[in-house]
């Protein structure tokens, strides 16, 4: 008698199969190489049946991976500088409770804000801060001071100079521009960013072209989260980085994901990342993270700022609730009047510069009067402060994408967002190159 084996021999693959997925963790990140490298050879080494699983994605495609997932398919943790993207995912049901897993030697709050979610959804696991690094040699070599305020990026000898990404192709990104609009207000926030990415070289792929790109001296200054500058500096590229006042110290997070397919292993790698030797991992050179375990806990390069007293100097007491609530509105809006329009905005913003050195020299009302024309027309916002609180407005841009018709009316809505930023752009060059030959 023929006995057939692929019956079992099937199962025996499935036991097997299921067996390595046991044992794996999945982490969707935005976090750079040199950070999960370091947690992944740490975390197995102390848990040598657990392979930790890395998905590098960008924050927002991160969340919509999750999104997308069905439950028992997902991954296993969100890993992320962003807490409006947790809040995004805690509206959304996608995560499951924590609070057991966090460490008591953690604080409660950084400043005023708290470092762990309240209802235990998602636990701070690093602390970040936005500002400004900048390659010294760069500086020196075009006779430029170093920067101290965002405010500094609008003025004309930093045209071309400067570097940033979008807030839709990196959290870190979202959350400087969400610093800004609630430090400075929205009118006042959106119009300091139409004119410093105005004066930019490029608004880069992935928030990792900034430092990068300053490092090795291809851009002078970039806007970035802490670590990317500080990393720099402290594996010995010729590179500062400082706090503007306008700045925002919050949690960069960790969270289990409703539905994960290895929860139990999962949690273990929370609480690693949580310990005193997860937290010591931060502060290595390539690395340069704040940890939220106090600085007095650990062992701290020489001269590493202090998270906590950096929290208590800062002007923003940032809230994630509002950013969350208008996260597509502001990812969608730089990206039609800033990322798709940026060669045009960038050619009003140099010729805004040449009317105005004009008219310094010389002064004369008419050009005057066309150079103001044109500022408002290039720096003011095509979604104003009393739009962008509007309830119905915020939840066309918060439906699901397989909502045919909010779709249809968001794709409307850009597209006319980007027809008129082109027009306003093209207007504002216009004007500002006849105020010029007024001067002339």
């Amino acid at each position: 008698m023929r006995i057939d084996f692929r019956p079992l021999l099937t199962l025996a693959a499935l036991a097997g199969c299921a067996a390595l997925h046991a044992g794996t963790v999945s982490v969707v990140t935005s976090f750079p190489k040199e950070l999960t490298q370091a947690y992944k050879t740490a975390f197995e080494k102390a848990n040598p049946s657990i392979k930790l699983e890395i998905l590098n994605k960008s924050t927002t495609a991160g969340v919509a991976y999750v999104r997308e997932m069905p439950a028992g398919q997902r991954p296993d943790v969100f890993w992320a500088s962003a807490p409006d993207a947790f809040e995004v995912l805690v509206n959304g049901k996608l995560l499951e409770p924590i609070a057991a897993l966090a460490n008591p030697s953690v604080p409660k709050t950084v400043g005023s804000y708290p470092l762990n979610e309240a209802s235990g959804m998602y636990l701070g696991q690093a602390l970040g801060g936005y500002g400004l690094m900048w390659n010294t040699r760069y500086l020196s070599a075009n006779k430029l001071p170093a920067p101290a305020e965002w405010s500094d990026l609008t003025k004309p000898i930093y045209f071309s100079h400067v570097a940033l990404s979008s807030p839709s192709r990196s959290g870190t990104t979202h959350l400087t521009v969400e610093t800004i609009l609630q430090g400075e207000g929205w009118d006042k926030g959106w119009s300091e960013l139409l004119q410093i990415t105005g004066n930019s070289a490029a608004i880069t792929e992935r928030s990792f072209g900034v430092p990068d790109g300053v490092n090795n001296g291809q851009f002078g200054i970039g806007m970035v989260i802490d670590f990317f500058g500080l990393a720099g500096k402290y594996s010995g590229f010729p590179v500062e980085f400082a706090y503007p006042s306008v700045t925002a110290m919050v949690p960069a997070n960790i969270a289990l994901i409703a539905g994960a397919k290895n929860a139990e292993e999962a949690r273990k790698f929370i609480v690693f990342s949580l310990s005193k030797e997860g937290q010591q991992l931060l502060v290595a050179p390539q690395i340069s993270r704040l940890p939220v375990l106090p600085p007095e806990q650990l062992k701290m390069p020489a001269g590493f700022p202090n998270a906590y007293e950096v929290a208590r100097r800062t002007k923003v007491k940032f809230d994630a609730d509002l950013s969350a609530t208008r996260y597509n509105v502001v990812s969608s809006l730089f990206d039609q009047t800033i990322t798709f329009r940026h060669k045009e905005l960038k050619a009003a913003t140099k010729a805004i510069h040449g009317a105005e050195a004009a008219l310094a020299r010389k002064p004369h009302a008419e050009a005057a009067a066309l150079i103001k024309r044109a500022r408002s027309l290039a720096f003011t916002p095509l979604v104003s402060a009393s739009m962008v609180a509007d309830k119905a407005f915020l939840t066309m841009f918060a439906a699901n994408k397989k909502d045919a018709e909010a779709n249809k009316r968001i794709t409307g809505l850009e597209g006319d967002w980007s027809g008129k930023a082109l027009e306003n752009y093209n207007q504002a060059r216009s004007l500002a190159e006849q105020a010029e030959a007024l001067l002339k």
